[in-house]
């Protein structure tokens, strides 16, 4: 009678990618206590998640936004530019819907938020190497179906003069954010936000930013909360 050897999936090669040393270790302890998930190194730096990618080709990346010198974005950017197949989990304080959609439309797998129960990572690192792109825990997803609900309402209202472009702008604007920092968010020029403010004020018949931005939270544009700081 022939003998059946099963033998346990190989598990998800993790590389960890964070500045703080007690969150990066927070999160290696919540990984590890998964027999699915290795982690393979860790990085705290941009500079060192883009070399320690190009040399171990983890299954996974799990990559904080917001590192000094080399930044999360960039470090995604030069990953595509390369064509590397590891997947990206992003991992920010944000929870800014156009931020998120930038850096999935970039090519990240996953996007989750700092503020997030620490064991929806563990879902997260499987879901994105299982290959589920666009991959959002349930608070990111009830946030974003409110928000496509509050614009299917106002389509029919003063905000249809915008673009979809125009509305992100305003959006973020609405919520505090600076040129440059709308910029760095939507992955756009700096004189391309500007033309952008320009068309609003002028689509809106506003005149200056605090107008716009009165205007952006009387209409219910964005939710009565600041981004994580």
């Amino acid at each position: 009678m022939p003998i059946h050897v099963t033998s346990d999936p190989t598990p998800i090669r993790v590389l960890l990618s964070d500045d703080h040393p007690i969150v990066r270790s927070g999160i290696r302890e919540l990984l590890t206590s998964s027999d699915n998930i290795h982690v393979i190194g860790e990085a705290g730096n941009g500079e060192e998640a883009l070399a320690l990618t190009l040399a171990l080709n983890p299954d996974v990346l799990v990559l904080d936004m917001e590192m000094p010198g080399l930044n999360g974005v960039e470090v995604a950017k030069q990953l595509a530019g390369k064509r590397h197949p590891v997947r990206i989990l992003a991992l920010s304080a944000y929870d800014s819907m156009q931020f998120i959609d930038g850096l999935l439309n970039l090519g990240a797998y996953g996007y989750l938020t700092k503020d997030e129960m620490p064991e929806i990572i563990i879902e997260a690192v499987e879901g994105v190497a299982g290959g589920v792109k666009g991959w959002l825990s349930q608070r990111i997803k009830a946030k974003r179906d409110r928000q496509a609900e509050l614009a299917a309402q106002r389509d029919k209202g003063p905000l249809a003069k915008l673009s979809r472009r125009e509305r992100e702008v305003l959006m973020l604007i609405a919520e505090g954010f600076d040129n440059p920092s709308i910029s760095a968010k939507l992955f756009i020029s700096g004189g391309t936000v500007k033309n952008h403010v320009t068309n609003i004020y002028s689509k809106l018949e506003l005149h200056s930013r605090a107008e716009a931005v009165t205007w952006a939270w009387e209409q219910g544009l964005v939710e009565r909360e600041r981004p994580a700081s």
